[in-house]
């Protein structure tokens, strides 16, 4: 077996190829791009702000109105070689009316790079929002991430950063995370259709599954999942939040009804949507 149950590649490819899965993917792409167009007309925002040192290194803000507004962080999704920040800034859309200052962030994408970049980059970001001298509406004390995909996977490894040994800064740096139909395993992935761009490895595997590598302590965690998309896309989020609760952590397992993975994000679009009500009552706890 290559993985579980699983023998063939093909096995493995049914359950995570999501163009195999859910069909043309170029129809929810191009409404990713319309619908972020959009947001970045409606919306005050300041573009491509630069995070580190990399020509990837950026981030979009969409402030909100009160210059004490929470933080989230949210970190796009694409297989972590494909899409871009500009894809999903519709997520502000439902957020900023709440009162909740988003940060969409960039990061190099794989051949390029390696999954372990990605994830440095990820946390620079979040350092960034945190340190910077940059005047913008923001309690940087109230930092929160949130990711699709491969940014929940982002967003995850986001969550066990060791603020305190690696940036010297604290512990809580980030109050909470929302993660969205996210990898955890990356084992089943060495075997999957974009195993040649990404280049898993036993040591990156270990070092870059987030159900590999659960905290002493950590902020709480949502992982949120559609009901309609594949069984190893949702035991994925269920069993690292059984792991996550094990360790003694606050998680919570949810999914969407009728959703797969791409319309799971659909309720960024609308405030009054069940997701965004989620996501301010993580931030507002």
């Amino acid at each position: 077996m290559l993985y579980k149950n699983f023998a063939t590649t093909e096995e493995i490819d049914a359950e995570y190829n999501l163009g195999q899965i859910v069909g043309d993917l170029a129809p929810f792409f191009d409404f990713y791009s319309s619908s972020s167009a959009t947001a970045r007309s409606d919306f005050s925002c300041s573009l491509d702000v630069r995070y580190g040192p990399t020509v990837e290194e950026t981030l979009d803000i969409f402030p909100a109105a009160d210059p004490n507004a929470p933080i989230v962080v949210f970190i796009h999704g694409g297989y972590w070689r494909r899409l871009s920040a500009k894809d999903f800034s519709f997520v502000a859309r439902g957020l900023v009316p709440h009162g909740i200052t988003v940060l969409v962030t960039d990061y190099a994408l794989c051949p390029k790079v390696s999954l372990a970049e990605i994830t440095r980059q990820s946390r620079a970001a979040l350092a960034w929002a945190k340190t910077t001298k940059r005047k913008y509406n923001g309690d940087r004390e109230r930092i929160y991430v949130a990711g699709h995909s491969a940014g929940a996977h982002q967003a995850a490894r986001v969550l066990c950063t060791n603020w305190v040994e690696d940036y010297g800064l604290p512990a809580d740096t980030v109050k909470a995370c929302y993660a969205i139909s996210g990898l955890y395993d990356l084992s089943p992935i060495r075997y999957a259709f974009v195993q040649q761009a990404l280049q898993l490895n036993d040591e990156l595997i270990q070092r870059e599954s987030p159900l590999f590598n659960i905290p002493a302590a950590a902020a709480p965690l949502i992982a949120d999942v559609g009901a309609d998309e594949s069984s190893e896309f949702r035991r994925q989020s269920a069993d690292y939040i059984d792991a996550w609760q094990a360790a003694g952590l606050q998680g919570t397992y949810i999914e969407q009804a009728r959703k797969h993975h791409f319309n799971v994000v659909d309720g960024f679009l609308d405030p009054d949507s069940a997701l965004c009500e989620r996501i301010v009552s993580m931030v507002s706890a």
